[in-house]
């Protein structure tokens, strides 16, 4: 048998059952250099010898015997020892007592040394040793150096942990073998007849061991993966990474449900010069929650070309999935499967100049739940579209132009979902001049849009054609004020900025053009200094309106942060708007709601935001958003959230919810502030960390999604044990407990899913508390 654990070498984030991509390591156009730099042959044999000690003797260019304090040096190699001889011819070394070795910042102990020195190879007795690329550090009866990379090391142990002053003092966890085999050039041990102990027990016994030296990528074994779910029963996950090249590499897992049978997932990416991407496959035959063959499938591609007429692109991002069920019963999968709505998109574009041609195809699968069903979107089937944007017009002037013509189909409507099929093609043209000083700023606008309209069925009119075309007008103005002030003794410059935004676009009945891609946009502060109410093409709202906002900054002269920043802003509509979407209301008040917005940044750790939307004819606010976050060091950090709504025909609240976040160190409660090593690098050894997430509905006074688990950092090992609740449907969750026991240095065991995937995805500013770190150099440890 024979284990080879890549998950140290990748120090791994995030290895689920199904790896995600961001979750290992970065690929690369070319191989990475050593971590211990080489001299090329003809500069070693151009390396001068250096012998010194307490007294000399020997022969010149024959032989020398040094004794006290005997030392040979030569290049990134160093030796000393009580007493050592050195044969020039042979160029050998015998070394005897208190021998010491520094090769290229690694470093052996022991009591007898017969070594080559240009070609390191030799015999070492009774040695110990320590890593210079993780620190780590173990003790042999016999090391055989093959040369100056390559080393065989018997009776071994290896281990991370730091050595304290207490005599009793044990490593927490230790690797034992028969022999290890290390290979630096490659930093990979291979370790046979191998125990893994940790706390003095036998956590893992293998006939042979592969493990990482460092956090260079290799092939092999990444850490099994055992665990519990409601969904899936017993699981056991086997992950295999083959580093096929510094560009390229897979990682194939096969995954045994005790409840659902056995899942096989792969993970393939690729980086070249000109092209990118990954592909993610599953694939799990009858799977005995479903009783059926499930299936997954995501692949994002991405290339440019250069041509001698112009740039090329292309762009591919499919996704699909064997059933409905799929999003909810497969929560390992890639973000891009776990959704109701997945797209399939498809882009080939090409640049020229100012001007952007491309041709666009977009399919969407739609993952239906009876108790919730969604109405699918249009597929555009294909889409072609021209944008000009001209740079450096005369006399400040800005243009730009679209050019846009696309086939739409519903592929598989829901009941009650008419589908009226079309060709929509449309031209827009705006120009501006933007007329700026530095106290004031005022834009003028005019926007021409034509569309034109040709349907598979009638249309309300009766017709299946139909064309639109519609100027708009707007004009932006603002000004700026500043003054110097002070706040609780900080100097501050602040800003009043008042704005006006007018714009006009005159009557079109327009009740009879299909909806394709078209929606009310949100109401916010980017959308209420906008042209249009609408997003998409096929509705042009007539509007007279004049919007009135206020800004007001308070800056820190020195550094230019913003620390609190307000506003304000409200519509005025001067006539009423006639066009609307089928359902809608048209507004009957002549003012709308007014938005409030506000964020304070008083020092780094705290951090406040939040906007409102009132309705003066009901007297109250219609929604609300807040947050709030203290982070006053590294891995100490406390997130909340609140969001409600209000439905305005009952009155009230249609969603509110509480979201609060957190990571944070147990050991504060009893005075133990810890020690900041840096991100990274934890608080030190014996610390505890609370870390979590609870996102709480106060209208249906239940939890919706819960995240809670503990962290404990043993200094060259990290526990980790994770309660999730996640919230699948309106009546159904999942529930998975998730362990992980992780070696510093080695190797990762997980028990379930990753935990620290999971907390990573749900906790706001989580942070490892291991990163991989780059490597020392040799001179770090120079002697």
């Amino acid at each position: 048998m024979a284990l080879a654990w890549a998950g140290a070498g990748l120090h791994a984030h995030a290895q689920e059952s199904a790896v995600a991509a961001d979750a290992l390591p970065a690929l690369q156009l070319k191989s990475s250099p050593l971590l211990q730099e080489t001299y090329p042959k003809e500069v070693q044999d151009q390396q001068p010898t250096y012998i010194k000690g307490d007294s000399l003797s020997g022969q010149p260019d024959i032989k020398a015997s040094v004794h006290g304090g005997a030392e040979i040096r030569r290049g990134d190699t160093m030796i000393r020892a009580d007493k050592l001889d050195y044969a020039v011819p042979e160029d050998t070394v015998n070394a005897v007592g208190s021998v010491y070795i520094n090769q290229a910042g690694n470093v052996y102990q022991g009591t007898a040394l017969d070594l080559q020195v240009d070609a390191f190879k030799g015999q070492f007795d009774n040695a110990n040793y320590r890593f210079l690329a993780n620190g780590a550090y173990g003790d042999a009866s016999r090391v055989d150096f093959v040369d100056k990379d390559h080393a065989v090391v018997h009776n071994a142990t290896y281990t991370t942990c730091q050595r304290d002053d207490e005599a009793s003092w044990t490593p927490s966890w230790m690797l034992k073998a028969e022999s290890i085999d290390l290979d630096m050039a490659e930093e990979v041990g291979v370790a046979k007849n191998a125990k893994l102990q940790f706390k003095g027990i036998t956590v893992l016994p293998v006939p042979s061991m592969s493990f990482p030296l460092s956090d260079k990528r290799k092939s092999g074994l990444l850490p099994p993966m055992f665990g519990m779910d409601k969904l899936g029963g017993i699981e056991y996950s086997q992950p295999y990474y083959w580093n096929i090249a510094p560009n390229r590499d897979l990682t194939v897992t096969p995954t045994l449900m005790t409840k659902r049978g056995v899942n096989l997932t792969g993970l393939f990416r690729y980086l070249e010069p000109r092209y990118s991407g990954e592909t993610y496959a599953s694939y799990m035959p009858g799977d005995n929650l479903r009783n059926r063959d499930r299936w997954g499938l995501s692949w994002q591609h991405r290339a440019t070309f250069d041509t001698p007429v112009g740039g090329l692109g292309l762009n591919m991002n499919l996704n699909r999935v064997s059933d409905d069920d799929y999003w909810r019963d497969f929560r390992l999968a890639p973000v891009a499967l776990r959704q109701r709505l997945l797209p399939s998109t498809a882009n080939l574009s090409w640049v020229k100049g100012d001007g952007v041609l491309s041709l666009n195809m977009t399919r969407y699968q739609t993952l239906q739940d009876p108790s919730s069903p969604i109405a699918p979107p249009y597929s555009m089937v294909p889409q072609l579209q021209y944008r000009y944007t001209p740079l450096d017009l005369p006399h400040g002037l800005d243009f730009s132009f679209v050019a846009d013509t696309t086939r739409f189909e519903l592929i598989h409507p829901i009941a009650g979902q008419v589908a009226n099929n079309g060709q929509r093609s449309y031209m827009q043209a705006q120009l501006s001049r933007p007329f700026l000083s530095p106290g004031a700023f005022i834009t003028p606008k005019l926007m021409l849009h034509s569309a034109m309209y040709q349907t598979d069925q009638l249309m309300s009119n009766g017709s299946k054609s139909a064309n639109r075309t519609l100027p708009t007008f707007s004009l932006d103005g603002g000004l700026v004020f500043e003054r110097d002030t002070s706040w609780f003794g900080a100097n501050l410059l602040q800003t009043f900025e008042p704005r006006a935004f007018y714009t006009y676009t005159p009557y079109r009945d327009q009740s009879m053009l299909p909806l394709y891609d078209t929606s009310r946009s949100d109401f916010n502060f980017a959308s209420i200094f906008s042209e249009n109410d609408y997003i998409g093409q096929d509705r042009l709202a007539d509007n007279h309106l004049l919007t009135l906002g206020a800004t007001s900054r308070f800056i820190d002269p020195e550094s230019g942060a913003e620390k609190l920043k307000l506003a304000i802003a409200q519509r005025v509509r001067l006539s009423d708007q006639r066009v609307l979407l089928p359902g809608e209301v048209a507004a009957t008040s002549k003012l709308s709601d007014i938005l409030l917005g506000g964020a304070i940044n008083w020092t780094d750790k705290w951090s406040l935001e939040g906007t409102t939307q009132y309705n003066k004819d009901l007297g109250r606010t219609v929604r609300t958003t807040a947050t709030a976050r203290y982070s006053p060091g590294n891995y100490r950090t406390f997130n909340i959230g609140y969001r409600t709504q209000l439905d305005t025909q009952t009155k009230k609240p249609s969603s509110e919810l509480i979201d609060v976040g957190w990571q944070w160190p147990i050991n504060d409660l009893w005075g133990d502030k810890g020690k900041d090593l840096g991100p990274g690098r934890g608080q030190g050894g014996g610390r505890w960390y609370a870390v979590g997430r609870l996102n709480y509905s106060i209208k249906d006074k239940k939890l919706v999604d819960t995240v809670v688990g503990f962290e404990y950092d043993g200094c060259c090992w990290i526990g980790r044990v994770v309660l999730e609740r996640l919230q699948s449907s309106v009546i159904q969750s999942n529930l998975r407990l998730l362990f992980q026991l992780e070696f510093v240095g080695f190797s990762r065991l997980s028990f379930g899913a990753d935990p620290t995937a999971s907390l990573k995805r749900n906790v706001p500013r989580y942070q490892y508390l291991r990163e991989a770190v780059t490597p020392p150099s040799r001179f770090t440890n120079y002697d």
